[in-house]
């Protein structure tokens, strides 16, 4: 099998998508953390010391996606045209289900941006509430679905 970021030399290698053709490409991801009654009920009155937690984990999920290709080696730096986020309250866990949709029209997938951008929201998260609650839990940051591009479509079932 030949592995598309090694070259001849099994030296790594950015893939060349300059032959492939622009297409709009979706890709939604998503993931959850858990927290604590006590960290939970700061985040809905906002009164954790940090800030609006949920308002700051939005710009960093926009952030995370802008700078995806700066933090995971052989991403392309991509020109993004929208990044929208989806934040949804989860009183019986309880916690947070964060949700990540970044499109554009190129010539390579965004499947990575909405991932980085739901594991940055997600950290900041954490981030801003850890003096409340140093045993949250990040977990199922998933592709959930993605459009556009050579393999074709994706939905998680």
């Amino acid at each position: 099998m030949d592995l598309t970021h090694l070259d001849e030399q099994n030296k790594p290698k950015m893939v060349d998508v300059s032959d492939k053709e622009n297409t709009t490409r979706i890709a939604v991801a998503s993931g959850m953390i858990e927290v604590t009654q006590e960290a939970y009920d700061a985040v809905i009155a906002n009164t954790a010391k940090k800030g609006p937690v949920l308002q700051t984990a939005v710009i960093a999920a926009i952030q995370g996606a802008k700078q995806t290709s700066t933090l995971i080696p052989m991403c392309h730096p991509l020109m993004l045209t929208s990044v929208k986020t989806d934040i949804e309250e989860l009183p019986e866990l309880p916690g947070f289900k964060l949700t990540v949709t970044a499109k554009l029209t190129g010539q390579t997938g965004v499947e990575m941006e909405a991932l980085t951008g739901v594991s940055t929201g997600l950290l900041t998260i954490y981030d801003m509430l850890k003096a409340i609650d140093k045993g949250m839990v990040i977990r199922n940051i998933q592709l959930e679905n993605k459009s556009g591009g050579k393999s074709g479509d994706f939905t998680r079932v």
